[in-house]
């Protein structure tokens, strides 16, 4: 998607690091698939050392990564998929990790990047936090380090019965005209967002348009029926890293508490103590600072 001229005008007071980055256009791909084709973009560096894939959130899609994944570590190639569900990627009848992780695999598979000799880390954001942890629990093997932004990682006994979604349950409403649509723009759960510029970038690749009229991409029955990580518990082998956003709303006390004493052999807890829920959002700069840190780190590990 082209960046439209009311979306130029909306960002012209951005940060010059924040229009260099979208700039940077990314490689578009399709993943086919049986249960619905997968998107996904990808950042490609000669020579690459290491292969990054960033995994969004609930909701959201892979263009939340284009301010700043050009920034993130040189030596790496980037993929960054819209998950089933969400962005690009087609509808499915239900959703789960083992079909996130599956989708996943597939574009490492079609990109041949699984046996190639090649450091593999996985980084996500809120329900991509998710996701990244499932997939590095499951096959330990495949990737060598791991990056959680903002996930809130419950005892395996937490009760997902009596959980309190954030996400929208109503159905898709349309709109008639795009700057509707926009005006309507939220992030979930509700937080303020001084970088107007970003959340207006996200906001104008969250929309598409059909006979109906203007809509959110995401599935709308993806908050009802999303499958959730019942009597399970993270295990990471590869090293891990938690980034905490210090005002955020899904990180209370008691997680933050449980985060630190389950994990505390086996994952680094870092906070950006001016972020909230949207970390990316929030300080961009200071989340890819933090992130070359480990990265360079875990990358001189053999």
């Amino acid at each position: 998607m082209e960046i439209t001229e009311s979306l130029k005008t909306d960002i012209k007071d951005a940060p010059n690091w924040f229009h260099s980055c979208i700039s940077d256009r990314p490689r578009q791909e399709i993943l086919s698939h049986q249960l619905g084709n997968i998107k996904y973009q990808a950042w490609d560096r000669k020579d690459a050392e290491s292969i990054i894939i960033l995994i969004h959130g609930t909701g959201a899609h892979k263009r939340w990564w284009d301010p700043i994944a050009p920034l993130i570590n040189k030596n790496c190639s980037i993929f960054a998929p819209d998950l089933p569900g969400m962005g690009e990627s087609d509808h499915r009848a239900e959703y789960n990790f083992e079909g996130f992780s599956e989708a996943l695999m597939g574009i490492l598979h079609q990109e041949k990047v699984v046996n190639a000799h090649q450091k593999i880390f996985l980084i996500g954001h809120s329900l991509g936090g998710h996701v990244a942890g499932f997939m590095a629990s499951e096959m330990p093997e495949l990737f060598n380090g791991l990056i959680m932004v903002d996930s809130p990682i419950r005892p395996p006994t937490y009760d997902y019965n009596k959980h309190q979604s954030t996400g929208p349950l109503r159905k898709i409403k349309y709109y008639p005209d795009k700057v509707s649509i926009i005006k309507r723009f939220r992030l979930m759960p509700p937080q303020d967002c001084e970088n107007f510029w970003y959340l207006r970038y996200i906001a104008e690749h969250s929309i598409c348009n059909n006979e109906e009229g203007w809509r959110w991409r995401f599935d709308d029955k993806l908050f009802a029926t999303l499958r959730r990580l019942h009597n399970y518990e993270f295990k990471f082998q590869c090293p891990a890293l938690f980034v905490a956003g210090g005002k955020s709303l899904l990180l209370e006390s008691k997680i933050m508490k449980y985060i630190r004493e389950a994990f505390k052999d086996t994952m680094i807890v870092e906070v950006i103590e001016d972020a909230a829920h949207h970390v990316p959002l929030d300080s961009p700069l200071q989340l890819v600072s933090l992130i070359n840190s480990y990265l360079q780190e875990w990358e001189e590990k053999k």
